[in-house]
């Protein structure tokens, strides 16, 4: 199996990032919503992550979860080691559109 990695579209000449299948199924858990205004048009597999929000969350060390059984309610999750290095490698690179490649 190849190995996933995240490349930065805004900033084509920072180096790839590996992530694992479960760190790519979870950056819908920090992604923006792609029809927030500002947000560019994006391609298969690529994603926005708003750099206010991304700074946000290495500060707190956590971020908000919305149940799909309970929308009106907000779960704050600590952040995982892994999870902490993807945001870390956006804050450090100011990357905020990504595409994931295998």
């Amino acid at each position: 199996m190849s190995q996933l990695k995240l490349i930065s579209v805004d900033q084509p000449e920072v180096p790839a990032l590996a992530i694992s299948t479960r760190l790519r199924s979870q950056l819908v858990y920090f992604m923006t919503p792609p029809n927030t205004p500002g947000i560019p048009a994006l391609g298969e597999s690529e994603y926005w992550l708003s750099r206010s929000e991304v700074t946000k969350w290495l500060s707190e060390g956590i971020f908000l979860l919305v149940s799909p059984l309970d929308t009106e309610n907000m779960t704050e999750v600590e952040l995982s080691d892994e999870q902490e290095v993807l945001l870390g490698w956006l804050d450090k690179h100011q990357v905020q559109h990504i595409r994931v490649v295998e």
